[in-house]
């Protein structure tokens, strides 16, 4: 979805396909010495879709309508934590209520967009659902809801012109019907496919194909419930699942595995922090805690089916591997939302697959999210873990910041907190008239797209 957004509206702040910041509508920002002020320098020559000029008061507009929580914007406790905003020319500064290191780097992500204020207050919430406009490079030149959305270029674009007119975007869901899109030519880029559908694919005349590493993973939670108060289990667990197998048996080779919540392209990613592959060695664990073949742990494990590649395939080869050790785990089937609804009530059984993205590539909101027991995306709630990040959210030194997750991520490590699995690739198929250029956040960009 953040292609569809970002193709009509820009970023507040920039990023490029390998996750790193440049200037957006932003040319320049950061904050004061004693991190007590943000400053911003507002992007001028700039106009909105309709030819009215994009304005500092648009900025400090959509930002401190962002920070209402009336306005219901689900990153509303992000951009709360600055107010008091004051224009001088194209210049901008704000006071901080609170210092949140990542403040900019959310500018790049969720919400990170600007709304025309003089439009928006004109027609209304639904007048500007029903047409919106942006600065972005394309215009919405027609929506039908659950089927298509079709985008031309826009004549006013501040950045580079985008080589493709005339875009439709359609709204195919099912993986097989995507396949079927680009097989029969009616589509010339599509995504999310099986990888041996890409495999495929690509080897047909006139098809090529893109396959990258992006910022999603796949983990598994581990609630503090049940068996998963026992470390010796949930060392056991992490142990006896060889995630090189996973990824060549199951994914193809495509993706990687990964020891922690941080991938090589997140801030705090470090290789360093290894996590052994050792059956024999869960078998002793459990042993010390009783458990055997003949009279293992139980436990269940949730999981989506087709909500990402392989995934119940998946925890359905991890528990393979875990019986062999003495771990029984009975695998329960949900809807994502479902999944959505038990984390946020902290109600997930003592282990749960999910898909984590991260396409800031910060550690507040990937180990950070996931593993700080009062958030509402984290099921581990010791005290230990709580009191280890609670002072990295305001540090204010960024290396020493950097330096205290990767503490964090060790630490987890050594704890068996979390059950990191894989860093997925996305597999993209295209035309051989297209260059498609790959974004790790996982978007597909038609801006980037130009002719073969």
């Amino acid at each position: 979805i953040q292609g569809l957004y970002q193709s009509v509206f820009d970023q507040i702040i920039g990023q490029k396909p390998d996750l790193s910041f440049t200037p957006g509508l932003l040319t320049e920002w950061g904050w004061n010495d004693d991190r007590t002020k943000v400053t911003m320098t507002v992007r001028e020559g700039v106009k909105w879709h309709d030819g009215s000029p994009f304005t500092p008061e648009d900025v400090v507009w959509s930002l401190t309508r962002a920070g209402d929580e009336k306005t219901g914007n689900p990153i509303q406790f992000v951009w709360k934590n600055v107010n008091n905003f004051k224009i001088d020319g194209n210049k901008i500064t704000g006071d901080v209520v609170q210092f949140d290191p990542v403040y900019f780097k959310w500018m790049s992500f969720l919400t990170g967009y600007i709304l025309p204020k003089a439009y928006y207050e004109k027609v209304g919430a639904e007048g500007f659902e029903k047409a919106p406009i942006g600065t972005g490079p394309y215009m919405v030149d027609k929506f039908e809801r659950n089927a298509f959305l079709r985008l031309k270029a826009n004549p006013h674009y501040w950045g580079t012109k985008p080589a493709f007119e005339n875009v439709t975007i359609k709204f195919v869901t099912d993986a097989a019907s995507r396949v079927a899109e680009i097989e029969s030519g009616s589509s010339q880029v599509t995504l999310e496919i099986p990888y041996e559908e890409y495999d495929r694919l690509i080897a047909k005349d006139g098809l090529a194909g893109s396959i990258k590493n992006v910022s999603d993973i796949g983990m598994i939670f581990f609630n503090d419930i049940e068996a998963m108060l026992d470390k010796n289990v949930r060392q056991a667990a992490v142990m006896a699942v060889d995630k090189e197998l996973l990824v060549k048996r199951l994914l193809r080779g495509y993706g990687q595995p990964i020891a922690t919540l941080e991938t090589p392209e997140y801030a705090a990613f470090d290789p360093s922090i290894k996590v052994e592959h050792n059956p024999e060695k869960a078998k002793e664990l459990l042993a010390a805690s009783g458990y055997s073949t003949k009279k293992p742990v139980k436990f269940t494990i949730q999981t989506t089916k087709g909500f990402k590649p392989k995934d119940y395939e998946m925890i359905q080869a991890i528990v393979g591997m875990w019986r062999k050790v003495g771990i029984e785990a009975k695998i329960e089937v949900y809807e994502i939302a479902k999944h959505y609804e038990l984390r946020a009530a902290d109600k997930l059984a003592p282990a749960a697959f999910y898909n984590w993205g991260n396409s800031i590539g910060d550690p507040t909101t990937s180990t950070g999210f996931a593993m700080y027991g009062p958030s509402p995306h984290s099921v581990w709630d010791s005290k230990d873990l709580v009191d280890m990040i609670n002072p990295l959210w305001g540090e204010k030194d960024e290396a020493k910041r950097i330096a205290g997750w990767k503490a964090v991520d060790k630490y987890i490590a050594e704890q068996a907190y979390v059950l990191p699995l894989i860093q997925y690739a996305q597999p993209i198929v295209h035309s051989k008239k297209v260059n498609v250029v790959q974004h790790v956040s996982g978007a597909l960009l038609p801006a980037l797209m130009t002719p073969a």
